[in-house]
């Protein structure tokens, strides 16, 4: 005679506190996990299918990086957490397999179902409406694929899970392996994509470097717009009134080389520890100044020459002063 309970019945076994503590922290990582998982791939895929009308005009290479970051950690602390909890709730049953029946565990993976079944559902929706709309990319089309997989594998195996008879099982063992041998390979391109820690730090004080001889090329417009000459060195931008100060370089403290080579043309000099080309479509440029300025720079030290456009900068009836060299 089948002993299993309906769902929700008066007969069905409350559990312990411990076992809604279990049952609670296993969903809850498995939630995160899914969508660490889901985010990491998605970004994965944002930068090997770069979508055309999405990478227009400017951006900084934190918009993949960051996100692929916290993904990484998400899975690195919570998904092995998922696997403990899970390993303790198969001990309990073990131990007492009434305890598969407990409402509490019941009732979260049913929600699961729901929420895998609904997320399918909206997946597809979104998958048919923009093949209509004529907007089926390569990258679209893997996202919704990712989503599709992810959410189907969790359907597929939790419905499994509540309907299974067996007291013994090699099935959720094997589920485990294989989720943690994706988790496991998804991290490592992660490392090699966005490379070590150190790499990291290191493109992070190019970052600032570049944005220090940004901030160096406005003010020296700016003196050349007010004094109609180019300074001299950079110890001639300190304004005592504004309180500016030529920024250095972030890591060293050294000051960036400014060389003045023209009328109306100077050079600035970075010593950089990273490529900011890191691919074909994460190309490092400060955030908050205009696209159309090149700071591209390799591994090591890089110059960047620059000429002011009188027409662009004009000051009526004012010629440019000669500067001796």
């Amino acid at each position: 005679m089948d002993n299993i309970k309906k769902v929700g019945s008066a007969d069905s076994p409350r559990g312990t506190p411990k076992d809604v503590f279990l049952h609670l922290l296993a969903v809850v990582t498995l939630y995160v996990s899914v969508v660490a998982f889901i985010t990491l791939w998605w970004q994965y895929i944002n930068v090997l299918f770069p979508d055309i009308l999405q990478n227009q005009g400017y951006y900084n290479y934190a918009n993949y990086y960051d996100p692929i970051r916290l993904a990484m950690a998400a899975l690195i602390v919570v998904f092995p957490i998922h696997i403990i909890i899970s390993w303790l709730i198969g001990k309990e049953f073990k131990a007492d397999p009434e305890k598969r029946e407990i409402r509490v565990r019941k009732w979260l993976w049913y929600i699961t179902l729901f929420i895998s079944a609904v997320t399918i559902i909206v997946d597809l929706i979104t998958l048919i409406n923009n093949f209509l709309r004529g907007e089926l990319t390569t990258q679209f089309f893997l996202k919704v694929l990712v989503v599709l997989i992810v959410a189907g594998a969790v359907f597929v195996y939790y419905l499994w899970d509540l309907k299974k008879r067996e007291r013994q099982s090699g099935k959720p063992k094997l589920v485990a392996w294989l989720a943690t041998a994706v988790i496991l390979a998804s991290i490592a391109y992660g490392f090699f994509l966005i490379g070590t820690p150190a790499t990291q730090r290191d493109r992070r004080f190019d970052e600032q470097r570049v944005n220090n001889l940004s901030i160096i090329q406005s003010e020296v417009i700016n003196y050349w717009i007010n004094k109609n000459k180019l300074p001299a060195d950079l110890s001639d931008l300190k304004n005592d009134i504004s309180g500016f100060v030529s920024p250095t370089d972030p890591e060293t403290g050294v000051q960036l080389d400014y060389t003045v080579t023209g009328v109306l043309s100077f050079r600035l000099c970075a010593d950089f520890k990273t490529p900011s080309k890191t691919s074909d479509t994460l190309i490092r440029t400060p955030a908050f100044y205009p696209y159309n300025q090149n700071w591209d720079h390799d591994a090591g030290r890089t110059c960047f020459d620059r000429t002011i456009d009188p027409e662009l900068y004009k000051r009526s009836g004012i010629e440019p002063v000669p500067l001796k060299y």
